[in-house]
């Protein structure tokens, strides 16, 4: 009986054993002004923001952060934040820090065609975009690429070294 109890145990804990999980109390279901681009016709703050994340699987060796609206005319989407190379130490990035240059990661090209942040700017009018937030665990310290770099290929880059990823939907209209 006692043997059965430890069993039952250790597969409950093990059912109740959470992954990669990403949280915010900057956004939530909705982005507001703060989060939306200032520029192609938004007013907005454009300030990144903060996030947290906890139980980063073994094997991690660093983080990355990207933010993509899957939703935008582009029949690509549009890449609004690509963040790499983030120490696998790290638990969490303070809301603004994509708006400025910091040793912690290397933030690349997005598709406004500058580093950094760029926050939501559907066009108006149109239905409310899909915003994801996703924290990817990655099996290598760095990608070993520049802040130069095309969206796509760091997108390209951070897929085939993830071991765990977590994301938070949010969505934008204007």
């Amino acid at each position: 009986m006692k043997k059965i109890l430890a069993i039952l145990s250790m597969c409950s804990s093990l059912l109740l054993a959470e992954g990669l999980t990403l949280k915010s109390p900057s956004i939530g279901g909705q982005l507001g002004l703060k989060q939306e681009f200032n520029g192609f016709g938004c007013k907005g703050e454009n300030i990144s923001p903060k996030l947290i994340w906890e139980n980063a699987p073994k094997g991690t060796k660093s983080f990355a952060i990207t933010v993509y609206d899957p939703d935008a005319p582009t029949g690509s989407g549009w890449w609004h934040w690509l963040a790499f190379d983030i120490n696998k130490d790290t638990r969490s990035i303070e809301e603004g820090f994509g708006n400025k240059e910091t040793t912690k990661a290397i933030q690349s090209m997005t598709n406004y065609g500058t580093t950094g942040f760029g926050g939501a700017c559907p066009p108006k009018g149109d239905k409310a975009h899909k915003y994801e937030f996703t924290i990817y665990a990655l099996n290598v310290e760095t990608l070993g690429l520049k802040k130069e770099t095309n969206p796509a290929i760091v997108g390209y880059y951070i897929n085939n070294h993830t071991i765990e990823k977590s994301t938070i939907t949010s969505y934008y209209k204007r």
